[in-house]
Parts: structure tokens; C-alpha cells; sequence
């Protein structure tokens, strides 16, 4: 599978105010969130469920990756997307080693792997 998707016991906001902390632990800071479900009400569209998608990066993880092959600096900012499907709150990702695949470099998916690994972890904490 592309992702990684958990199912979360909290509501959105919750949800989101976890993960903020818990990807802090694993040295990741939230560069943007986005509310999409604002943006389209903004629009004049309507999107009945809360979906955000938060961008996140750890500096120094980007910069490792970056220093290898400027190309896999098409998958950064990381996204995880915190949203609501049929009333369950849903926290998920793209997978940074699946991403990753496409630059067909050992040592970005060593790096791939271990970023990966914190995020879930990092997600894992916040369900």
C-alpha cells in the first residue's frame, strides 16, 4: 500500500493538537496546516467533512535527503492528513518509502525508512 492509515478514538481537533505534540517528539514541526474543507467553503463549494492536511519536516531530515538527490526534494514537506470518513477521525500519510521508490537510490530509502518509521510511530501515539 502508498499509505498508512489509522483510525483515531479522538475528534478532529484533538486529533490534531496530538499529533502536533507527539510529531515534536520525533523532532518534526508542522510547517502548515490547511483546512480544506474551509478553503472549499471559501470558494463557494460545500465538503461536508472535516479534512486537514498538515505539512511537516524536520530540517535536518531534509537536508540529509536533499544532499543526496535534489529530485527527492519533490516529496517534502511530508503530509499527514487528519480527517473525518463516515464519523471516524482518520489520520494518515503517504508512505516516504513508496514515495521514495521513484529516485531508485539505497541510501534515500535507508533515510526513507527511518523517517517513515518516526512518523507512524509519531501517529501512532496520537490515536
Amino acid at each position: 500500500m502508498f499509505h498508512y492509515t489509522v483510525n483515531s478514538t479522538r475528534g478532529i481537533k484533538e486529533t490534531i493538537r496530538k499529533l502536533q505534540d507527539s510529531l515534536q517528539e520525533e523532532k518534526f514541526g508542522v510547517l502548515w496546516e490547511f483546512d480544506v474543507k474551509e478553503k472549499l467553503l471559501e470558494k463557494g463549494l460545500t465538503f461536508d467533512e472535516d479534512f486537514t492536511v498538515l505539512e511537516v519536516c524536520n530540517p535536518h531530515e531534509a537536508k540529509r535527503v536533499l544532499d543526496v538527490n535534489k529530485l527527492a526534494g519533490y516529496f517534502l514537506p511530508c503530509k499527514i492528513v487528519v480527517y473525518v470518513d463516515r464519523g471516524e477521525t482518520k489520520i494518515g500519510m503517504p508512505k516516504p518509502t513508496e514515495l521514495i521508490k521513484s529516485v531508485d537510490n539505497k541510501k534515500l530509502m535507508e533515510f526513507a525508512a527511518d523517517i517513515e518509521k518516526r512518523l507512524m510511530n509519531a501517529i501512532n501515539k496520537s490515536v
